[in-house]
């Protein structure tokens, strides 16, 4: 169900996300987000000059390759756009993710490496629907894998990854009681 009617309105800002995954012939993973954001109406920017309507006022591309473990092996960060011509010197500071795994604590991590003048604030918000993405991408591709091969899943009787991570994943809620029985805290 889409949300309820608003009431009269006019588009002001329009922000794009879009993230893909692909799996790598060298058996990583690249995931890629690009984030655009642009205006409904012309403007003047000090920097740049006139900026159309429908033109980026950012326009930015990261890139993490990750293995299996979610774990970054590389980092490609890029500013198209961007309303100050300095903004696109912060990329490199982006080498810092090289290492860090995509797990619980990722985001503390992230703001700990690139936080504040150390990133960019758009960069940095991009890692998030990229870190899902990366979630979406490896695990489902794996567990797909793993079925058609005929295996087991390895963290069978283990305590599901998921376990408490969101609504859904309650250890007391019917989703894990139907998913994960031995993992059930709720009542009978």
């Amino acid at each position: 169900m889409p949300l309820s009617p608003a009431v009269p309105r006019e588009p002001v800002h329009i922000r794009h996300v879009e993230c893909r995954g692909w799996r790598r012939a060298d058996g990583l993973w690249d995931i890629e987000g690009h984030l655009t954001d642009v205006k409904t109406y012309d403007f003047e920017n000090r920097h740049r000059g006139a900026v159309k309507a429908g033109e980026p006022v950012h326009e930015m591309w990261l890139r993490l390759t990750l293995d299996d473990g979610l774990v970054i092996r590389a980092v490609e960060a890029v500013t198209d756009r961007s309303p100050f011509a300095i903004c696109p010197a912060i990329a490199p500071n982006f080498q810092r993710l090289v290492g860090l795994a995509i797990r619980a604590g990722f985001h503390a991590e992230v703001k700990e490496r690139l936080g504040g003048v150390e990133g960019c604030t758009h960069l940095v918000e991009l890692l998030g629907p990229v870190a899902t993405t990366a979630f979406q991408t490896v695990f489902p591709w794996r567990e797909r894998e793993r079925r058609l091969k005929g295996e087991t899943t390895p963290s069978a009787g283990a305590r599901p990854r998921l376990l408490n991570t969101c609504h859904a994943f309650a250890s007391d809620g019917p989703v894990v009681k139907e998913l994960w029985p031995e993992a059930y805290t709720g009542g009978p």
